[in-house]
Formats: structure tokens, C-alpha cells, sequence
């Protein structure tokens, strides 16, 4: 299988998203890791070039959720977690222990804590919505930084949106 790479600029650097021709493989932030070894370059591949419309329609703050397909590598526990990451709303946060117990396993939020660290698509499993029970913005790969800046993005983007939805019912 032949993988694609882009790079996508953002507000928070350019983001590298890896493909096939058929799902998204891996969004590398700025800083976290060097390209993937096997890519090449992805410039007018459909998929990437939706994956680029829908980044950019994410930071201006119109999009709220991704669709595209996923396929993340991992073990059967980590895409689990990564499955609970999507359900996060756009905007809101959740724990460790929060996810850990919507999977049945309270106690194995440590290991939640891992399987967020290892989400080989960043930003479009949103790991940077997972935080501490104590409001922490622990754990993320582009650094406490770049968490805040994307939790403060969406949480605006979604207050734009309820107060544009008010003023239509008014």
C-alpha cells in the first residue's frame, strides 16, 4: 500500500497528514515527529486535499466535526480509547477516568492516559480534548501550549455558533 504525505499550515504549524488512498494514517503535529519514512508526496490526492478543505474549515472555526475515514494502527484497547476521542463533543473535554469508565474499566485511566499518548492522528482524534480530573492539560504531544490554543479555539468557535443560533430564535 502506497502512503501520501501533505503538509497543511495552521495556526499552530504545518501539520503532516499521512493517507492511503483510502483512510487517514497519522497527523504528525509541529515538532512531534519527523515525517512518515514510507510517504511520499500527496499533493491532488483526493483524500489529502478533503483532509486539507477540512483542516482549514476547522481553524477558521466552521467546521465542528471531521469526516473523513480513519485508520489508526494500534492495539484493540488503544483504538477503543481512540474511538471514545471521537465522541467527544467539538468545544468540551473530557478525563482520563471519564474515558476509562465509559470503556468499562475505571481503574485504567493510566492506561488510557498511554493509549491518548500513542493516537497516531492527532487533532482528528481529538486527544487534545482529554485532560485531568483536576482541569490539568496534561499529556499531549505538541505540548501544554498547543492544547490550550486548540481547547480555546474550539470552546470560542462553539460559543460563536450557540450565540448565531440564539439571535435565529429570537
Amino acid at each position: 500500500m502506497t502512503l501520501y504525505q501533505i503538509d497543511v499550515e495552521t495556526p499552530v504549524g504545518a501539520l503532516a497528514v499521512t493517507a492511503s488512498d483510502e483512510a487517514v494514517v497519522g497527523l504528525r503535529l509541529p515538532g512531534a515527529f519527523g515525517p512518515h519514512l514510507d510517504a511520499v508526496p500527496g499533493t491532488g490526492r483526493p483524500l489529502l486535499e478533503e483532509a486539507r478543505r477540512e483542516l482549514e474549515a476547522y481553524f477558521e472555526g466552521t467546521l465542528r466535526a471531521f469526516d473523513l475515514p480513519l485508520a489508526p494502527a494500534g492495539t484493540e484497547f488503544q483504538r477503543a480509547v481512540w474511538g471514545k476521542l471521537l465522541e467527544i463533543p467539538f468545544g468540551e473535554t473530557r478525563s482520563y477516568g471519564e474515558i476509562a469508565r465509559s470503556l468499562g474499566r475505571a481503574r485504567a485511566f493510566r492506561a488510557v492516559g498511554a493509549a491518548n499518548g500513542r493516537n497516531p492522528i492527532a487533532v482528528l482524534i481529538p486527544c487534545h480534548r482529554v485532560i485531568g480530573s483536576d482541569g490539568s492539560l496534561t499529556g499531549f504531544g505538541g505540548g501544554e501550549e498547543m492544547k490550550r490554543f486548540l481547547l480555546d479555539h474550539e470552546r470560542r468557535a462553539a460559543g460563536a455558533l450557540r450565540s448565531r443560533q440564539a439571535e435565529l430564535f429570537r
